[in-house]
């Protein structure tokens, strides 16, 4: 006849403070998971939101007037204006700065005097004005730099029937390589002479 064991092995302290601490241990790696992968979307969005703001808002604005100058009574043959640094912005790269000239019938885009494409793209002329400024290519806050666009004179491209004529409307984009463009949007003069310049609106 066999004989019935009873097992009484049990369950002991220290075996159930080691499957705690095995709880623990797993419940605090996968805590810590979980709180870096939050920790880390927050800073890629973060990160979204400022360069959207950067990307949206544009670093430069308009200084005063937009003049031209005249070409015989039907052409203008440069386009003057100032730039600064907006309020709040960061300084700028003048050299990597494009001006994109637009239309009716056609369109074009120039690049600075010192861009890398300067050889084979047509130029704008840049000079600092007044008494706040220095000779590198950064344009800074409490600084002002006039731009010539040669529209129809030397390097001008809108000659012929291409030119901006009396009336006509025509739009320079201003683009630094981040941030927004500045749009400038101006309609030539009624009337025009030789060698006189004019403020447009």
């Amino acid at each position: 006849m066999s004989k019935i064991v009873r097992n009484e092995d049990a369950f002991t302290g220290l075996e159930a403070a080691i499957v705690l601490i095995a709880f623990v241990v797993v419940a605090a790696v996968f805590s810590y998971v979980v709180l870096g992968a939050g920790f880390f979307t927050t800073q890629k969005s973060q990160e979204v939101v400022h360069t959207g703001v950067d990307q949206a808002s544009s670093s430069l604005e308009l200084s005063g007037p937009v003049t031209v100058l005249a070409s015989g009574t039907d052409t203008v043959e440069e386009v003057y204006f100032f730039l600064q640094v907006a309020a709040g912005g960061t300084a700028l790269d003048m050299s990597k700065v494009t001006y994109t000239v637009s239309t009716a019938g056609k369109q074009y885009t120039y690049v600075d005097a010192d861009s890398d494409d300067a050889g084979s793209i047509d130029t704008v002329t840049r000079a600092y004005v007044g008494p706040e400024h220095d000779t590198d290519d950064l344009l800074e806050s409490l600084e002002m730099v006039q731009i010539t666009v040669a529209t129809a004179g030397a390097g001008g491209q809108f000659i012929g029937t291409d030119k901006i004529d009396v009336n006509d409307k025509f739009t320079i984009e201003v683009k630094p390589d981040k941030g927004a463009a500045l749009p400038i949007e101006r309609t030539a003069p009624a009337a025009m002479t030789d060698n006189n310049y004019y403020e447009v609106y």
